[in-house]
């Protein structure tokens, strides 16, 4: 494990973070009121729409922080081979989740997610579920909901992120320099609602940060 650990903060700090801020570029709004990670666990939550997002939000955080965060990703896209687990779980650090599921208790499906949580790590999460069209917001699920109410004690970080599907479009292999902005709201706490009400505040929240984006453009 400490070697996978070495070379994932090399890949960070060598590779990722010179990459996104050097070459492409990216404006961050409101990065006073990302968590403080190693304060504790936290939860991002973000729109989704090119496979730049991970790396982008990650780049976000120090090199020294970038081995408590855990995107969490679909297993059955990221680790559907033994060479795609072995890159996206030791190298990336993703926690692999099942979409499909049937007749699972709620705690064996996000079990590892609450691990983490649970052990003062990070979750990325994207509500849509996978990559969503340019500019628009998707339906979110549920799954950040009930993964907040088992972790009341823990912040939601909504955030929008504008760009990414600019550089690496969801249907190309093709990479495009384009500066990317980031809006970073203000966390929210599960209050005692129900999920489906929790993931509407979520979503409004990123909503907002996206009309925020909005008028800057507009200015």
């Amino acid at each position: 494990m400490f070697i996978f650990n070495i070379i994932k903060y090399l890949i960070f700090f060598v590779i990722v973070k010179p990459f996104i801020y050097l070459v492409l570029g990216v404006n961050v709004t409101g990065i006073d009121k990302l968590p403080k990670i190693n304060n504790g666990a936290s939860i991002i939550v973000a729109n989704h729409n090119s496979h730049i997002d991970t790396l982008l939000l990650m780049s976000l955080f120090t090199c020294s922080q970038i081995l408590k965060i855990h995107p969490v990703a679909a297993a059955d896209y990221f680790c559907n081979t033994k060479f795609k687990t072995f890159v996206f779980t030791k190298l990336l650090g993703i926690i692999p989740i099942q979409r499909k599921v049937r007749k699972a208790k709620e705690e064996e499906i996000f079990k590892d997610i609450n691990d983490a949580l649970r052990g003062g790590q990070t979750i990325i999460i994207y509500p849509e579920g996978t990559r969503g069209e340019t500019n628009e917001l998707a339906k979110f699920k549920t799954g950040v909901a009930h993964i907040a109410r088992m972790n009341p004690d823990v912040p939601v970080i909504p955030i929008f992120i504008n760009g990414p599907d600019k550089i690496l479009p969801k249907t190309d292999f093709l990479w495009v320099p384009f500066i990317s902005d980031v809006y970073v709201g203000d966390a929210m706490f599960w209050d005692d609602t129900t999920t489906k009400d929790f993931t509407d505040k979520i979503k409004h929240a990123v909503e907002n940060l996206k009309l925020e984006h909005k008028r800057k453009e507009e200015l």
